[in-house]
Formats: C-alpha cells, structure tokens, sequence
C-alpha cells in the first residue's frame, strides 16, 4: 500500500480496533488509507513524480494489529507538510512523502527501504517506525549516502555506533526509562517490575530497565514478557505481584497496554510507568476510567497549552481539521518539523548530501518552541524528556 497523505482514523474506530485485538481478535482488516492524492504505480512499476516535487520516502505501519496505534502520528506529519506546502515549500517547490505499508514486518521495511532507495528522486528516508527494520536500513542508507531523518522508534541500540546518515529528533528509549526511573527513586519506591513487549523492541529493552535501575540505586524486583496482543496479560501480572513491587515500568506499546493495565488494577497497588509509545489516544480511551493515574514518559513538549509558535501553529491546524489537541498528533507534526527545517537550510536545490550539511549545521536550533543540537559528530537531536499523568477524562497533567 502507498499512501501520498493519511486520512484519519477517527477515535471511535481506533479504539475498537485497540479493544478488537485486546479481546484476542487475530486478525483486522486492512485500513484504507489511500486518498485521490495517493501515488499510484504506473506501468512497469514506476511511480510517477511530479515535476519539480523534493521526495521524502518513509515505511510504516499502515496495516495489522498496531495499525491504529500510528493513524494520528501520521495525520500529524500530514499537517506539517500540507503548511508547509501552502506557505510555498522550498523555494516554490512541494516536498511530498512518499509512505510504504511493512505492516511492522522488518523484512517488509527492508523490502520498502530498497524500493525507496532505488528512486532517483528520493532526497531522504524520514519516519521508519520498526525497531528491527531500522537496523537493517542503516547499512543500506550508509551505501546509498540517503539521510534517513527522524524515525519512530527511540531504542538506544540503534544509536550505539554513529552512521554519518541516520539523524535522530527526539530522545531515546533509554533517556525515557532514566527520567521514569529517577521519578521513582525520588518518590521512595524503588523496587520496580518490569513487563516488556515479547519482540525485538522489548527484548532489547529490559536489559537497558535492568542496567538503569542499577546505576540509579533502584532494584528490578521481577519481570515478565507479554505478547504484543496482551492476551498473557493476566499470567504477566501474576509473575510481577509474586514479588510485591512499590512500582510497575510497562516497556510495550499497542493494545497490550489495556488488559495490562486491567489485570494490574486488580492484582497490585502500585503506580504504572510507562513509555511514550505506549499511551496512544486510542489506547488510553479503550482503558476509560483505568487510565487514570498512569504517569507516560513524554518526548515531545506539553501540546495543550499555545504557548510558542510551534503548538499555536499546531493548535491552528487541529482547529482547521476540527480535531482535539493531543499527543498523538503533535508527535508527528513535531517530529516532521525537524526535517523541515533541514530542507529549508539545505535551499531549493537540496542534494542528500546537503541535507546531511545542513543538518549538521543546527546547533542549538529552536524550531519555534523545541530545540534540536546537530553537529558532524552527533547526530542524535534532542534528550528532552518530561513525565504527564492521565487525569480525569483520559486529560494529562503535567
């Protein structure tokens, strides 16, 4: 599936969708996210490009069971663009995204990379969403010299070795878990239980808690896997009861979070941590009531209040598309942003390779209310990282 620009999901169907798979539903079907804008492929393959367009490919989730976890993420670069665009793009051409279905399958993302990368109009791979398929692009956009620029996915191990291509925007997984961690020392309970996601994500993940904890003077009590569809839930929450934790750190995403969280309510009087991924609209409103009280790493800044002139522009365009004010969407308008503002530095004739340049030259960029601090040596952006809390109604709190 190729998508040009996303419609969105509407929160009702997402969170069907999340208690759908929740409620051990195998299998969804495909959400429609072409639109008329859509590229279609023309004869032979080729897709065609319209003239004078800078080209930005990216591979996601467009289809399966964390589907509807991503729909306002996307929604939200789409916002970005379309300002964009409207105010004139790059010097009066257009820059349009080019988005691959991988179903969040790493060989599928590797397939889409390689597609992506073989178009000679393709100025930068942006918005990767899989962990593993992340990892297996790096090589490829380091032999092709194609920046990939922002991706959905913060897990430290993707930034251990430097790739003079891969710029990252937002902090990590682990600025994430020190921040959860320190939060939790601070209030005295620090004997925490780790559940993590049964996959790649959360296998590299739980050794990173663990390593944490020790550096911090916290001590990781238990752990325990849980499927991506939270259909082991319950067995979970046994395991991490068993040992009596002051604390739960919930290192997964996707419809897992809500039997989670159910089972956890009934089992263990403690708080529960979790990652930024975790805590998508749809996921909090399928938990109503239970949501109340989770406290969620967030990576990108408070979005409710227009307080600069990056969320009174992103207020402005929730407003245009009569949409509430979220994370969801700002995580990817934000995110968006970022890439944006390196085209703008690159000019109107942006190459890869000025891009990378351009990159390069943010040091302590404020994109309006959001810094960024590039350099040849470090490429990875930002480290900012605060803690919320889901209030009444499914509302934040800072």
């Amino acid at each position: 599936m190729t998508r040009g620009s996303t419609t969105a999901l509407n929160r009702r169907q997402a969170a069907m969708a999340i208690v759908a798979v929740a409620s051990g539903v195998t299998a969804l079907p495909a959400l429609a996210l072409d639109t008329p804008s859509a590229e279609k492929p023309a004869k032979g393959g080729t897709a065609p490009k319209a003239a004078g367009d800078i080209v930005i490919g990216q591979s996601a989730h467009l289809s399966g069971p964390l589907a509807p976890t991503l729909q306002a993420v996307l929604r939200g670069q789409d916002m970005a663009l379309a300002e964009f665009n409207r105010k004139g793009g790059l010097g009066g051409r257009s820059v349009k995204l080019v988005t691959l279905d991988d179903a969040y399958d790493a060989q599928k993302t590797v397939a889409n990379v390689n597609q992506l990368l073989a178009r000679e109009d393709v100025v930068a791979l942006f918005g990767l969403t899989n962990t593993a398929g992340v990892g297996a692009a790096l090589p490829l956009i380091a032999e092709k010299k194609v920046p990939l620029v922002g991706v959905y996915s913060g897990s430290p191990a993707l930034r251990a070795k430097h790739n003079p291509y891969f710029f990252t925007t937002m902090a990590s997984y682990r600025d994430e878990v020190v921040q959860m961690v320190r939060n939790l020392v601070t209030l005295h309970r620090s004997e925490i239980a780790l559940v993590y996601q049964n996959s790649p994500f959360g296998q590299l993940m739980a050794p990173v808690v663990e390593e944490t904890c020790k550096e911090l003077g916290a001590t990781l009590v238990a752990k325990a896997p849980l499927e991506v569809s939270g259909s082991d839930a319950a067995a979970a929450v046994a395991t991490l009861a068993a040992a009596k934790p002051q604390a739960l750190m919930f290192m997964s995403f996707g419809p897992s979070l809500v039997p989670f969280v159910k089972a956890a309510r009934q089992k263990i009087a403690a708080p529960i941590y979790c990652v930024s991924i975790a805590s998508s609209r749809a996921v909090i409103e399928a938990l109503g009531d239970e949501a109340r009280g989770l406290a969620i790493a967030q990576i990108v800044p408070y979005p409710f209040r227009a307080t600069s002139a990056l969320t009174r522009r992103y207020h402005a365009a929730m407003e245009a598309a009569d949409l509430p004010v979220d994370y969801d969407h700002f995580f990817g308008y934000l995110n968006l942003q970022v890439l944006l503002e390196g085209l703008k530095r690159a000019g109107k004739g942006v190459t890869p390779q000025k891009l990378v340049a351009a990159l390069e030259g943010m040091h302590m960029t404020d994109i309006g209310g959001y810094t960024v601090d590039y350099s040849p040596e470090n490429h990875h952006g930002s480290r900012f990282v605060e803690l919320a809390m889901v209030g009444p109604g499914g509302r934040y709190l800072r």
